[in-house]
């Protein structure tokens, strides 16, 4: 299997690793003295990652999406720090849209830019659509923003000009039209150690997931983020699913049968106060 490049979005082929479990493992357990030492407050220079949720008001939903399409074309003829756009269809509130923005030079890019541009960053042509907006900062967790880490998609150089939403053969497929993403948000007990023990559950755990036979090819890990501005102790973890959620379904019976995963989330329990879960819809640009 080709390792995934950064900023490159394809989908991931699974398959080889199924069975693979102590290559897998070796490679992740690699990365864990880096992850701890990686795991600290974002400086200026540390990359953080923004999620913007619009609440629209429902008469106005789909004149912001049409709107947002034509932004996007329009982001994709320049740099864009925006990575991927979606809207709940499942699990949450549906007139609902939320922005993923990826920077590398952390808190003060962001502000830069804020200065520049406002704090909607959407134009005018949205504001007749919006009720309200609120936005939160989070960190990429280290397993995924390790350059040479072969199982997850990373925001990093992720941009909605990176790709669009055709196969490998630069044919639009019914894969394409189907991809959903899932978002899992976990809100931990208070505590500094709490985060850094999640990670290390979760990574324990991750390898055996992904190799678990019957996991469906087109499910790939895109992202795994800890709050660093707003809620305090949140990750969230965002999974695509390239055949939708037949696909979806698959991978998870596929987990539940997977030991050591089974384990971590066990042990993620008693870390958390409450899980969520919620299946989105790709917009103007995911990962593919």
């Amino acid at each position: 299997m080709t390792p995934i490049r950064r900023g490159t979005l394809r989908k991931i082929d699974l398959l080889p690793y199924v069975g693979s479990k102590v290559r897998i493992a070796k490679e992740l357990s690699r990365l864990e003295s880096s992850s701890k030492r990686s795991f600290s407050s974002s400086s200026s220079s540390q990359p953080i990652v923004e999620i913007c949720e619009d609440f629209l008001f429902p008469q106005h939903s789909e004149s912001y999406f049409n709107n947002l399409k034509d932004f996007s074309k329009r982001e994709s003829d320049q740099p864009s720090r925006l990575c991927f756009a979606s809207r709940p269809n499942l699990g949450g509130p549906l007139h609902l849209a939320t922005r993923v923005y990826y920077f590398s030079g952390g808190l003060a890019e962001l502000q830069e830019e804020r200065k520049k541009q406002g704090n909607s960053r959407v134009g005018n042509d949205f504001h007749a659509s919006l009720q309200s907006q609120q936005n939160s900062i989070y960190v990429e967790a280290p397993l995924v923003k390790e350059n040479e880490h072969e199982f997850a998609i990373g925001l990093e150089n992720t941009t909605i000009g990176s790709y669009e939403m055709k196969d490998v053969t630069g044919n639009k497929n019914k894969e394409s039209e189907d991809c959903i993403l899932e978002y899992w948000r976990y809100n931990l007990k208070l505590g500094y150690d709490t985060v850094p023990k999640f990670l290390e559950f979760y990574r324990a755990g991750l390898p055996s997931k992904l190799g678990a036979p019957g996991t469906d090819p087109s499910t790939n890990l895109v992202t795994l983020l800890y709050s660093e501005v707003g809620r305090l102790n949140e990750v969230i973890e965002i999974w695509r699913h390239g055949d939708g959620i037949p696909a979806m379904e698959r991978s998870r019976v596929a987990a539940r049968k997977a030991q050591e995963w089974r384990s971590a989330i066990a042990k993620i329990a008693d870390l958390a106060v409450e899980f969520r879960s919620t299946i989105h819809q790709p917009l103007v640009a995911g990962p593919d």
